[in-house]
């Protein structure tokens, strides 16, 4: 009798996965050139895109500046403030809060929930509107006219969207601080002159610096995510929707994941903002 052909021993290959993949890296190349073709654009004449990137810029701090404010404010009071100002009243060092807050507002939490707003307010408006324009074909019009859609659209959302995502770091550093003397002087009884003494005599122009630029290429991810999903939007008001749901899952891991490779390269070349006195 003959013997049955030997099957093979592993699992068949998944072919479904492997072109998920695939899509994968082609969108991230796509993401890629598109942000080359926004910086030539950003320095290249015609400079079409400054009254439009006026209008975004101011059009972004009116939606985000609250949101930013209020999640600074409550997160620096709740996380940081209250569980770290617990672990200081148990040791009996409450007026270390101060230095505390150097790390946990301006180098780490308030630049990454200012991330978080950006992307989840002003980064799902633009790649609504974008989808929005892509469904109507005036995209396509664009270009039919002879207009550049990287030039006259992505350009000044790519630049309103990094200056924005700096300057609101600034506001929600402060913000945060705020959230951390509610905590420290309220609560634990620390008082307002030690908490800002510990946290000037820690705080230092590199993290500053650092914290200002890291924002500012957070808003730059989110610039591309959301331009570029908005404008490969297909299938009509639901891919709209679709397209602005993965923008924003995007933009936060690439945020999250910018944000651990920053922070670790700083502290490796300016190891002195990791000690805390």
């Amino acid at each position: 009798m003959p013997k049955a052909p030997a099957q093979p021993s592993g699992p068949p290959p998944d072919k479904k996965s492997s072109s998920g993949f695939a899509a994968v890296l082609e969108e991230i190349a796509a993401m890629l050139l598109l942000v080359g073709q926004a910086a030539r654009a950003s320095v290249t004449r015609p400079f079409v895109w400054r009254d439009e990137f006026i209008e975004q810029t101011f059009l972004i701090i009116r939606r985000c500046f609250i949101p930013v404010v209020i999640s600074t404010t409550f997160f620096g009071l709740g996380a940081p403030g209250l569980q770290g100002g617990n672990i200081t009243y148990i040791l009996g060092t409450v007026d270390r809060l101060g230095a505390f807050f150097v790390m946990a507002s301006v180098r780490e939490f308030a630049p990454w929930i200012n991330g978080m707003v950006i992307a989840g307010v002003g980064g799902t408006a633009i790649c609504a509107d974008l989808g929005a324009r892509k469904v109507r074909q005036e995209l396509d019009a664009l270009a039919v006219l002879g207009m550049d859609p990287v030039r006259t659209i992505v350009v000044p959302r790519f630049l309103a969207l990094g200056l924005v995502t700096a300057l609101m770091n600034l506001v929600a550093i402060v913000f945060g601080l705020v959230g951390g003397w509610l905590a420290a002087v309220p609560i634990f009884g620390d008082t307002s002159a030690g908490y800002l003494a510990t946290f000037g005599s820690n705080f230092t122009m590199p993290d500053l610096l650092g914290s200002v630029i890291k924002t500012s290429l957070f808003g730059f991810i989110v610039a591309v995510v959301c331009c570029y999903k908005g404008m490969t939007v297909k299938g009509g008001a639901e891919g709209v929707g679709r397209a602005v749901n993965q923008a924003v899952v995007l933009s936060f891991v690439g945020i999250w994941a910018f944000n651990f490779v920053f922070t670790t390269t700083m502290l490796a070349a300016f190891p002195q903002t990791g000690n805390l006195s």
